[in-house]
């Protein structure tokens, strides 16, 4: 079965994606930079990730729920990626219901594990600042793999259910979506049966699992600040926050933009097309392209291994050429 085509029929099973309404004509020039973002998406997740592996100094829990962080947006990233811009460079809007479903899924489900791995990484941040004595003996690397275990059992245990019971339901084909990739909020309202029952169902998930994801993190950083107040050194105060301001900026290009394309859908129905689908891009690219620049530019450590890899692979390259070079020469000796 083809994922997507550029036929122009709208055949009962399959539905219309869009890019930014009204734009058509400019498809190709909005592809350029939408594809640099997933360009920086790809690249720098993947460096956090290899970095993480190959560095010893980085095998400690923090740096295992950033991994854990750069697989979802890898993931995320790469579920959309060939819809989108099969649309934008190829026009290709007709995807078959079935792959618009499962796609659905894999988006959702990344976006649930991101907000859960915030989570653990809040744990952690809170451990770390509020109980440092426990931290070590607590959150060892057996812990961390337990945690990671727990968050994909949760996932699954709230997933799989919603895929039972869309699973039953009929859709109406040839309509035409919102957005460049299938969103939930935007196919069910195509569905035969009553829409609002599954709009809320999807609405009440979210709310459940991102929402207490969310409470839990504020309620985290009250106990970090009022941990951080109470030291009297201004310097420890500050070195203490620095080490949760990458965190803080994750959770916001996270839920901000979440939060909003979910209101414009399900509250705001008047929200003009090209409205939501910026913050569908939003929702979708933000996350995966800013989080590995944020921890790069604001983790000395990870900096650090970054600039010692490619120094490693540039010296490593160097010396290679420096060896073809005195092999090479010494072949012209030998033949005269």
């Amino acid at each position: 079965m083809l994922i997507f085509n550029n036929t122009t029929s709208t055949a009962s099973s399959s539905f219309l994606l869009t890019a930014f309404p009204g734009l058509e004509l400019a498809h190709v020039w909005i592809s350029i930079p939408v594809c640099g973002l997933y360009t920086i998406a790809l690249l720098g997740n993947s460096i956090i990730l290899f970095v993480i592996i190959i560095e010893r100094s980085l095998h400690k829990p923090m740096y295992y729920f950033l991994s854990m962080l750069s697989v979802v947006d890898l993931g995320l990233t790469i579920t959309t990626l060939p819809t989108v811009l099969g649309v934008l460079w190829f026009h290709a809007r007709e995807i078959s219901i079935k792959v618009c479903l499962i796609q659905m899924f894999f988006v959702h489900s990344f976006s649930f594990l991101e907000s859960s791995v915030l989570v653990a990484m809040a744990f952690d941040r809170y451990l770390a600042i509020c109980s440092p004595l426990k931290y070590a003996t607590f959150l060892t690397d057996m812990m961390s793999f337990v945690i990671g275990l727990i968050i994909c059992i949760r996932q699954v245990v709230f997933i799989f259910p919603s895929i039972m019971a869309v699973k039953s339901v009929s859709f109406q084909g040839g309509q035409e979506l919102s957005h460049p990739f299938c969103f939930h909020p935007d196919i069910i309202k195509f569905s035969y049966t009553n829409p609002w029952i599954s709009s809320f169902w999807g609405m009440f998930l979210q709310l459940y699992l991102n929402g207490t994801d969310l409470l839990f993190i504020l309620f985290s950083y009250v106990l970090i600040l009022r941990t951080v107040l109470n030291i009297v050194a201004p310097q420890k105060q500050q070195k203490a926050l620095s080490t949760c301001v990458c965190h803080i900026c994750a959770v916001t290009i996270f839920y901000v933009p979440m939060i909003t394309l979910s209101l414009a859908h399900r509250l705001f129905s008047s929200t003009p097309r090209v409205i939501c689908s910026i913050l569908a891009n939003m929702y979708l690219l933000l996350p995966p392209v800013l989080n590995p620049i944020i921890y790069s530019l604001k983790t000395k450590v990870i900096r650090q291994a970054i600039f010692r890899l490619f120094r490693f692979k540039g010296s490593r390259g160097y010396s290679m050429r420096s060896l073809r070079g005195r092999w090479d020469r010494r072949r012209q000796f030998s033949s005269t």
